[in-house]
């Protein structure tokens, strides 16, 4: 049964091809775009320092609407009043650190692109890594599994018995052949 091994081979280098095609394509997609500014004119400070500071900050924190795109990025009127609070918490003094930490109280860890690593985001840090080893682990039991499908040691007796059935095979088509000449 050797089609078995086959399909399996081949099911598996389509998803391996898959899994190589897919981050490429979207780096590919990806580089050379620029992000929509969502930030309008009448959010920005006075002060190109303290402008860069906010911006800055409002990179690093998700739209909780969008959830992909930073409150900088996000037209969403909850990041825009983030970028607001960000900016008037700057205005009023307060250290990165400090907003930062407000924002999180008030609306979680997945507000931050880069969560911290504790008991609640360990899933999130190490799954990455276990599905590389899920990856790993596949790949050699498919062909460990492949390589004894493929290969059987036959006995003597097996051996004998194919070499039988291909005499008898090969003399019973070159009947064949002669017997269409007539």
């Amino acid at each position: 049964m050797p089609t078995k091994p086959l399909r399996l081979a081949v099911g598996f280098s389509v998803f391996l091809t898959a899994m190589i095609i897919a981050p490429l394509t979207t780096t590919v997609l990806t580089v050379g775009t620029t992000p929509a500014f969502a930030v309008t004119p009448e959010e920005l400070l006075g002060d190109p320092k303290l402008e860069a500071r906010a911006r800055a900050l409002s990179k690093q924190l998700r739209c909780l609407v969008c959830q992909n795109q930073s409150i900088d990025d996000s037209d969403a009127d909850l990041a825009r009043d983030l970028r607001i609070e960000v900016r008037r918490q700057i205005t009023a003094g307060r250290s990165d650190e400090t907003i930062i930490d407000q924002i999180r109280q008030k609306y979680g860890d997945y507000v931050l692109f880069n969560p911290p690593l504790d008991r609640g985001t360990v899933f999130l840090w190490l799954a990455p890594i276990g599905f590389v080893g899920l990856a790993v682990l596949i790949i050699v039991l498919a062909r460990r599994n492949l390589h004894t499908l493929a290969s059987p040691d036959l006995g003597a007796s097996d051996r004998a018995r194919i070499e039988a059935m291909l005499v008898t095979r090969t003399s019973a088509n070159s009947n064949e052949k002669g017997g269409h000449k007539e």
